[in-house]
Protein backbone atom coordinates (compact mmCIF):
# COMPACT_ATOMS: atom_id res chain seq x y z
CA UNK A 1 0.00 0.00 0.00
CA UNK A 2 1.31 3.42 -0.97
CA UNK A 3 1.54 6.04 1.78
CA UNK A 4 0.72 9.59 0.68
CA UNK A 5 3.50 12.12 0.89
CA UNK A 6 3.16 15.54 2.45
CA UNK A 7 2.82 17.07 -1.03
CA UNK A 8 -0.07 14.69 -1.82
CA UNK A 9 -1.82 15.62 1.42
CA UNK A 10 -1.39 19.34 0.73
CA UNK A 11 -2.77 18.90 -2.79
CA UNK A 12 -5.78 17.03 -1.40
CA UNK A 13 -6.37 19.73 1.25
CA UNK A 14 -6.26 22.45 -1.39
CA UNK A 15 -8.64 20.54 -3.66
CA UNK A 16 -11.13 20.02 -0.81
CA UNK A 17 -10.87 23.67 0.26
CA UNK A 18 -11.44 24.93 -3.29
CA UNK A 19 -14.40 22.59 -3.78
CA UNK A 20 -15.95 23.77 -0.50
CA UNK A 21 -15.47 27.44 -1.41
CA UNK A 22 -16.98 26.86 -4.86
CA UNK A 23 -19.95 25.09 -3.28
CA UNK A 24 -20.50 27.96 -0.81
CA UNK A 25 -20.25 30.50 -3.62
CA UNK A 26 -22.90 28.56 -5.57
CA UNK A 27 -25.19 28.51 -2.54
CA UNK A 28 -24.69 32.25 -2.11
CA UNK A 29 -25.59 32.92 -5.75
CA UNK A 30 -28.63 30.66 -5.48
CA UNK A 31 -29.75 32.47 -2.31
CA UNK A 32 -29.29 35.83 -4.00
CA UNK A 33 -31.32 34.80 -7.04
CA UNK A 34 -34.14 33.45 -4.88
CA UNK A 35 -34.13 36.59 -2.72
CA UNK A 36 -34.34 39.05 -5.62
CA UNK A 37 -37.32 37.12 -6.96
CA UNK A 38 -39.19 37.62 -3.67
CA UNK A 39 -39.29 41.35 -2.99
CA UNK A 40 -41.96 40.91 -0.29
CA UNK A 41 -39.28 39.40 1.99
CA UNK A 42 -37.73 42.86 2.28
CA UNK A 43 -40.82 44.89 3.15
CA UNK A 44 -41.15 46.00 6.75
CA UNK A 45 -44.35 45.01 8.52
CA UNK A 46 -45.57 45.93 11.99
CA UNK A 47 -44.82 43.11 14.43
CA UNK A 48 -46.89 44.06 17.49
CA UNK A 49 -50.36 45.39 18.16
CA UNK A 50 -48.92 48.68 19.34
CA UNK A 51 -46.97 49.21 16.15
CA UNK A 52 -50.02 48.23 14.07
CA UNK A 53 -52.07 50.86 15.94
CA UNK A 54 -49.38 53.47 15.38
CA UNK A 55 -49.28 52.57 11.69
CA UNK A 56 -53.06 52.96 11.38
CA UNK A 57 -52.91 56.29 13.21
CA UNK A 58 -50.20 57.54 10.86
CA UNK A 59 -52.05 56.57 7.68
CA UNK A 60 -55.14 58.60 8.54
CA UNK A 61 -57.60 55.82 7.72
CA UNK A 62 -58.97 54.65 11.08
CA UNK A 63 -60.61 51.24 11.09
CA UNK A 64 -59.21 50.27 7.75
CA UNK A 65 -56.43 47.74 7.23
CA UNK A 66 -53.55 48.46 4.85
CA UNK A 67 -54.67 45.55 2.65
CA UNK A 68 -58.15 47.06 2.23
CA UNK A 69 -56.75 50.48 1.36
CA UNK A 70 -54.37 48.91 -1.16
CA UNK A 71 -57.28 47.13 -2.85
CA UNK A 72 -58.88 50.44 -3.82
Amino acid sequence: MRHPTEADRERLRQALRSNLLLFLFGLGVLGFLVAIDRAEWFSLKPATGTSVSMHHAATGHPGQTPEASAAR
